[in-house]
């Protein structure tokens, strides 16, 4: 037995499915980001796979990334059939809700571009049950602002949909990764900016936060 594997909690053979916006896209393939030539983007997605197949690679996992840069909960509602159903995942990672908040900051008075808290929990709690029974396993990792002060006005309010995304994560038993403790922990070395130029989209800094994140949640060891 490989026992580099044996607290991961992802069974062999599993296929992982990563959805979310650009930061889960970051230049993946099209349609289906997966295979040669850097398919997986350049972002956490691609660390992962790279940290699973090296360390783990008797488990044998396949790992896809559907992100697609600016999407909101509605937009993943909206290709929710096609890009995770239709593949059939045996573990699905879930990370979004930036534009749903950052539209609500740099787009102010286009209201059709805005998805309210409410709607947001909603259509979490929607897809997820709608997938859950064919899974073998869910993380929910939340939305993020790489900013240090809590009261700052954009930081506040993703504070409060991460929040939506435990309430959610607790109500369906899945794995529940709090990203936006992860860059605090970080912004204790770094200034903002050098973990990610706009407060969004990290570097190999930042994208190395999240990825640990999520190795971390789900048992990945050193062996």
């Amino acid at each position: 037995m490989d026992m580099s594997s044996s607290h991961l909690k992802i069974e062999q053979g599993s296929k992982l499915l990563f959805i979310g916006d650009s930061i889960t896209d970051a230049g993946r393939a099209r349609p289906v980001g997966e295979g040669l030539f850097g398919a997986h983007g350049t972002g956490f997605v691609n660390i992962v796979a790279g940290l699973l197949g090296a360390v783990h690679g008797g488990q044998k996992i396949r790992v896809v990334n559907m992100g697609q840069s600016g999407d909101t909960v509605l937009n993943l509602r909206d290709r929710w059939e096609t890009d995770v159903l239709a593949l059939d995942p045996d573990w699905l990672c879930i990370m979004i809700g930036i534009n749903d908040v950052w539209r609500q900051m740099d787009l102010p008075l286009l209201k059709e571009t805005h998805v309210n808290l409410a709607l947001y929990e909603q259509t979490l709690d929607e897809l997820i049950t709608r997938t859950k029974p064919s899974l073998k396993g869910l993380v929910m990792m939340t939305p993020f602002y790489i900013e240090p002060l809590p009261q700052d006005e954009m930081r506040f309010k993703m504070d409060g949909y991460g929040a939506a995304v435990k309430r959610v994560a607790e109500k369906h038993h899945a794995i529940f990764v709090d990203t936006q403790a992860a860059f605090n922990k970080a912004l204790e070395h770094w200034y903002p900016a050098a973990i990610a130029w706009d407060r969004v989209h990290p570097n190999q800094v930042g994208t190395t936060v999240l990825a640990k994140a999520f190795l971390d949640a789900v048992g990945f060891t050193w062996g």
